[in-house]
């Protein structure tokens, strides 16, 4: 399984990794080219939509269709949460009939509902466990260290 991690970089700045090598830059809202952590959960969600939709849309529109899915949701900042997350997938349909476009929708609803795991686990729910772990001198990422359990 791939390993996850972040790492901190500033005063509310962090680094997230891949052990696949990629890195994203995290960081808060008034910081020029960084994402913030639900700009990152939404999108999350939206490659999971475009990509659990990819082969039924390749199969009915070709390979090289092109599309967009914006993504959006305000948090509500008295509970700290995102109390709806909108989606819209973007595509240019003018090739097919009402009917074929009907039927692309429902397939296309069908997969999301089916593999998309983040989309899933969003409405769901999911169990969170947080655990604090004493790393001594230093907090290298690619080390792991047994936790301390604080609750979630």
């Amino acid at each position: 399984m791939t390993e996850l991690w972040v790492q901190r970089t500033g005063t509310r700045r962090y680094t997230g990794h891949s052990s696949r090598g990629a890195q994203v830059l995290i960081g808060s809202e008034d910081v020029e080219g960084v994402f913030t952590p639900g700009e990152l959960l939404k999108i999350a969600l939206a490659a999971c939509s475009g990509m659990s939709s990819d082969q039924p849309l390749a199969r009915r529109l070709g390979d090289d269709y092109q599309a967009v899915v914006r993504v959006s949701g305000a948090a509500d900042r008295e509970r700290e949460v995102y109390p709806l997350l909108k989606e819209t997938l973007e595509l240019d349909l003018s090739g097919l009939s009402a009917a074929d476009k009907e039927r692309l929708r429902v397939v296309v609803d069908r997969a999301i509902d089916l593999v998309c795991t983040v989309g899933r686990t969003l409405k769901a729910g999911t169990e969170v466990n947080f655990t604090v772990a004493d790393v001594g001198m230093k907090a290298d990422p690619t080390v792991r260290s047994k936790g301390v359990d604080v609750g979630t």
